[in-house]
């Protein structure tokens, strides 16, 4: 297991910057006051490819050496981490396969595949995707980017907290969804060494509650094919990303899937930014539990926009 340092982080910031953006924090009076303290949005819906992977997506691909990168890369994800892979693997003129769960929202597909990468399409289990993801690699020999558990991901994603904590000093707290746990991974290794009295804490879905359970266990608990509107959350822990979680992170906190929706449609609603359901758990998560921010100021990373316009959760009949 190679853990990613500092240092790693640091290159990243400098090896990334031409191909991703600085992206803003916004503010809602209205979401103040409802939970009682200061909440600073981290706006990675704004990121290139619509979301925060595009960090690591970006270190992963502009890190290979010209004999790698000329193999392409590969990877499986439910959407995001593919459409951002695709992202960089295009900015670099490389091929990139990505294999998605068929139910997986077709805007993310369609992203992929307009960003010039293949889409292998799977099963909705963890299972399944790294079986044909198996088969995949064996066909193309392409570079292996994972979609979280690689220490070029998780550097590049510390970015995000290191460009946060520079936009908004004096955060009392960071919140984060956590799914595979790259960004954590990475929001833990950035503010160990810059910020370690800024309390960390994961939000998951209740019905993906894997890392919350893993974290009370003291090992990894890893669910199969969980079902949750947060699509993006659905994949379990895994060596590395469990060697920052279990040391650093002061709580994972749940939220059920009416109270992601209701999250999601407040920022919608409130502060006109378009959330997909695997960002808006961290809302969900503080207005849940407002006791434990309240009086605090806090960041939120919005980690990504990208939704199926045509089967949004609170359509009926979707």
């Amino acid at each position: 297991m190679q853990i990613p340092t500092f240092d790693d982080a640091l290159a990243a910031q400098r090896r990334i910057a031409p191909y991703v953006h600085e992206t803003p924090v916004m503010t809602s009076r209205f979401l103040d006051d409802l939970v009682g303290a200061e909440l600073f949005f981290k706006c990675e819906n704004f990121q290139r490819a619509g979301a925060f992977k595009a960090r690591g997506a970006s270190n992963a691909v502009f890190g290979l050496t010209e004999a790698a990168a000329a193999r392409g890369v590969a990877t499986h994800s439910s959407g995001n981490h593919g459409t951002c892979l695709a992202y960089a693997a295009g900015r670099r003129g490389i091929p990139c396969t990505v294999v998605m769960p068929h139910s997986a929202p077709q805007a993310k597909k369609d992203a992929v595949r307009g960003y010039g990468g293949r889409v292998v399409e799977c099963e909705p289990s963890t299972t399944s995707r790294e079986a044909v993801f198996a088969e995949v690699l064996a066909e193309t020999g392409a570079e292996f980017v994972h979609p979280y558990n690689d220490p070029r991901v998780i550097a590049g994603q510390a970015t995000c907290s290191m460009e946060f904590i520079a936009q908004v000093p004096g955060l009392d707290a960071i919140m984060a969804p956590i799914g595979g746990g790259g960004l954590v991974s990475g929001t833990c290794l950035a503010l160990s060494h810059l910020e370690p009295e800024i309390a960390i804490y994961a939000a998951e879905p209740a019905q993906a509650d894997d890392a919350a359970r893993s974290l009370a266990a003291g090992h990894i608990i890893a669910d199969d094919a969980p079902v949750t509107v947060a699509d993006g959350l659905k994949v379990p822990l895994k060596d590395l990303t469990w060697h920052f979680v279990r040391q650093h992170l002061r709580a994972i906190l749940t939220a059920e899937e009416d109270e992601i929706i209701v999250a999601m449609r407040l920022t919608w609603a409130r502060m006109k930014l378009v959330t997909e359901p695997s960002c808006a758990v961290s809302l969900a998560a503080i207005l849940k539990n407002r006791a434990e921010f309240q009086g605090r100021r806090v960041g939120v990373v919005l980690t990504g926009g990208n939704v199926d316009l045509d089967r949004l959760p609170w359509m009926k009949g979707v």
